[in-house]
């Protein structure tokens, strides 16, 4: 019953109050993200009453990845106990309002994301069973990237905070977009591997099963190669404080 209720106060209200058309822009920033250590900015221009258009760039730092624990299990989260990740992403967003217009009230909008995912040099090992029963760990370093297009819808409402109508926020009510991502990761080893330690390696990473994730696996002598090449999905919510002008 939330969106109904706004929109009804939306509505009512625009009888009595007249939105100035002569502040066409606005800056703005996620501060929920940084929580996350993503550092953004984005930037919206009212074309019309009804439509605008904003754009949006953010950084993650690198650090460890988010939620790490929710997606893999306790013994293969230890394997990965130094990896870190960075992030960027470029975001373009059409926005249809249908309040008050001119940047304010709730809005729709479909969007356009492009995601870049790297990680640093990362330890992982697995443990060979050797013939005769005997299991050792063999280490290998790990390294790459990965990027992403995708396309979602995100539903808000944006409001003007002060009797000038200069400080804005804007609430990400919910978004979500869905695309494809590709990406190349390698892991190497001070072993020269045999065949029978290739397989075991190839079985151990095929194993993680991580989720939304669809990913191919190539041994060698010297360690593995990890394509990903599939589906790539996200969501977006948040608080958004910034600057009419």
């Amino acid at each position: 019953m939330l969106i109904p209720c706004f929109l009804f106060s939306e509505n009512s209200a625009q009888e009595s109050e007249t939105i100035p058309a002569d502040k066409m822009n606005i800056i703005k920033t996620n501060v929920t993200a940084y929580a996350f250590r993503n550092i953004n900015l984005s930037y919206e221009r009212a074309i019309n009453q009804w439509f605008s258009l904003n754009i949006g760039f953010g950084t993650m730092l690198q650090g460890k990845v988010p939620f790490i624990n929710a997606f893999l299990k306790d013994e293969d989260e230890k394997r990965f106990q130094n990896l870190r990740i960075k992030a960027t992403n470029f975001t373009i967003e059409p926005r249809f309002y249908i309040g008050h217009g001119y940047g304010k009230g709730f809005y729709f909008a479909p969007y356009y994301r492009f995601s870049d995912v790297s990680s640093n040099t990362f330890d992982f090992y697995y443990d060979y069973d050797a013939p005769g029963g005997i299991t050792y760990p063999i280490p290998l370093k790990g390294k790459g990237s990965t990027k992403g297009n995708s396309g979602g819808l995100m539903v808000g409402v944006q409001f003007f905070l002060t009797k000038s109508q200069n400080l804005v926020l804007d609430f990400w009510i919910a978004g979500a977009h869905y695309g494809t991502g590709t990406g190349d990761f390698t892991m190497t080893s001070d072993y020269v591997l045999t065949p029978d330690m290739q397989a075991q390696l190839k079985r151990e990473i095929e194993n993680l099963d991580l989720p939304f994730v669809d990913y191919t696996v190539e041994t060698n002598a010297n360690g593995a190669k990890v394509k990903v090449d599939g589906p790539w999905a996200g969501f977006r919510s948040g608080l958004s404080l910034g600057y009419r002008f």
